[in-house]
């Protein structure tokens, strides 16, 4: 019996290429007892119109419309507002589902005693070759602890694409504090306050193509360090709330990960300074130059520290100087 309902979340702006497809996977479910909320996040081509003749002919289909556009994170904020299932799942307007992968995720968390989210198979898709590859979570086992699933996210070692408990996902919103990466600390924070996080069998499609803005020489890209930053906060704010069991190890690790994301940020600036006028390259380094400022230099390992490029030096200049000399050199070496 399908008794449990499920939510599934579509947050739309101007997706009328390729929202036809990801409609029909989601009519198709095998899984009948579902609603489907697609926020229109203020497009301007066509998608509003397909939204609407696809909720003429299915009733789960209920299109929510925003005045004008406000972000990922909004959007699927005001979905959350109405969403009514026992669980919450997210598709993206260019993605789609198997047909029984809805089926396949709630036969996956309702067998497990105390779980409270199921991660999806994820297929990757790439439009350019139609090649079709399998994100491989680095853990074998196939259902795990919520704090261990939010420590396996920090350097994404999991994927971000389940079905959850929907007191979960109302209680811990989407960042709207970048309008990239949005979904990334909400994510952490769902593996975080779940019990356990079981793996389905049901698949996710992940359309990867050319046009999406991580994929473009954007100054959005540099929107991670500050939603690495506001991940950060929050998880002082669950420190002092007792929810972080071993706060000393889930800090040293993100920090790592956030120095490295700082080093990053730099090589991509250094790659592709060309492709920035000069007031974003200005804004660039100063969103670099404010995340090195936050660096506990104190919780990086040593191996990073004695690796050339890699010391977390506290003035920017001499941290430019390191990064400048660093990727000359890897340039020359060809690497």
């Amino acid at each position: 019996m399908q008794t449990s309902k499920v939510s599934i979340l579509v947050a739309v702006y101007n997706a009328e290429k390729y929202l036809g497809k990801c409609l029909d996977s989601l009519v198709s479910q095998t899984y009948g007892n579902i609603e489907i909320l697609c926020i229109d996040d203020g497009s301007n081509d066509s998608s509003a119109d397909i939204l609407n003749r696809y909720a003429l002919t299915d009733d789960r289909i209920k299109v929510l419309t925003l005045s004008k556009n406000s972000g990922l994170a909004n959007a699927r904020n005001e979905g959350l507002k109405v969403a009514s299932g026992q669980y919450i799942t997210m598709l993206d307007s260019d993605d789609w589902f198997s047909d029984d992968s809805i089926e396949k995720a709630v036969e996956a968390i309702e067998s497990e005693p105390d779980a409270d989210a199921s991660l999806f198979r994820l297929m990757q898709y790439y439009e350019e070759t139609g090649k079709m590859v399998e994100y491989k979570n680095k853990t074998d086992k196939k259902c795990i602890s919520g704090e261990e699933a939010f420590v396996l996210s920090l350097d994404w070692s999991i994927h971000g694409l389940y079905m959850l408990r929907a007191e979960i996902h109302k209680k811990y919103l989407f960042d709207n504090s970048t309008l990239l990466y949005s979904d990334e600390n909400a994510t952490r924070l769902h593996y975080l306050h779940s019990r356990k996080v079981v793996m389905s069998e049901g698949k996710y499609f992940y359309r990867r193509h050319v046009e999406s803005m991580t994929n473009s020489c954007s100054i959005r890209r540099f929107d991670i360090l500050a939603a690495n930053y506001s991940l950060l906060q929050l998880l002082k704010k669950e420190e002092r709330e007792g929810s972080l069991t071993d706060a000393d190890k889930i800090f040293d690790l993100y920090e790592n990960i956030r120095w490295l994301n700082v080093v990053g940020a730099y090589w991509y600036y250094f790659n592709n300074k060309q492709h920035f006028t000069v007031e974003e390259q200005k804004e660039i380094l100063s969103k670099i130059s404010s995340a090195l400022e936050t660096i506990d230099a104190r919780r990086i390992r040593l191996a990073l520290k004695f690796k050339i490029g890699y010391y977390p030096f506290k003035n920017f200049r001499l941290f430019l100087l390191s990064e400048n000399i660093y990727f000359h050199l890897r340039k020359l070496l060809g690497r």
